[in-house]
């Protein structure tokens, strides 16, 4: 029985993974879309940040949808793509770099997105079920307390146990590191919860 860690990939065909999920993670579809809809520079407003929360400050949901589910679906298929032309190593070669293209694109200077729908895009490739665990979890926690980064956080924590009670080690493994970069992008917000100033879904300014 192979080892969660063991890697069977070569090394040419893991780059290659690696490179298709950065590729495509590092696609900044709220920057792309709130510019293709003639708001402002988001990153010049609220947290500066390209993912979708920050979208849903220039006042237009439909353009804020649409970043969430393209950040979602470029983990997704990047996921999918690589996994497809290389296996199961090249999937997760690929998840990996796609989160990180997102968190961390070349093209804005490594100034990207907190990952929040990118994580969920890469674990509905590797184990839905997780993912659906990342859903419920988010929302229960946003209906208690209004905080949607604290949902975020909590997803992320959810997401690996729930791959883990499946048997998807290895996918556990990635979603594991996944999360603890996405706390570490999310550092201010739980500094904010602590002090009892992070700001709530709804609430203007």
């Amino acid at each position: 029985m192979l080892s969660p860690l063991t890697w069977s990939l070569p090394a040419a065909p893991t780059l290659l993974a690696l490179a298709i999920g950065y590729l495509l993670g590092s696609i900044p579809f709220g920057l792309v879309l709130t510019r293709l809809g003639r708001t402002r520079d988001i990153r010049t407003i609220g947290s500066g940040n390209i993912g979708a929360t920050n979208v849903l400050r220039t006042g237009r949901k439909d353009l804020a949808a649409l970043t969430l589910l393209g950040d979602a679906l470029k983990g997704t298929a990047a996921v999918l793509i690589a996994r497809h032309l290389f296996g199961a190593d090249g999937g997760l070669a690929a998840g990996l770099a796609a989160f990180l293209g997102h968190v961390f694109p070349v093209w804005l200077g490594f100034r990207g997105g907190k990952g929040v729908a990118t994580f969920l895009g890469v674990a509905l490739a590797l184990a839905w079920p997780a993912a659906l665990a990342f859903a419920a979890a988010w929302l229960l926690v946003a209906f208690v307390t209004r905080y949607s980064s604290l949902s975020a956080l909590v997803a992320a924590i959810a997401t690996p146990l729930a791959a883990l009670a499946m048997g998807e080690t290895r996918a556990a493994l990635l979603l594991m590191l996944l999360a603890a970069i996405l706390w570490a992008k999310h550092h201010e917000n739980i500094a904010r919860l602590l002090a009892g100033t992070e700001g709530k879904i709804g609430a203007k300014g």
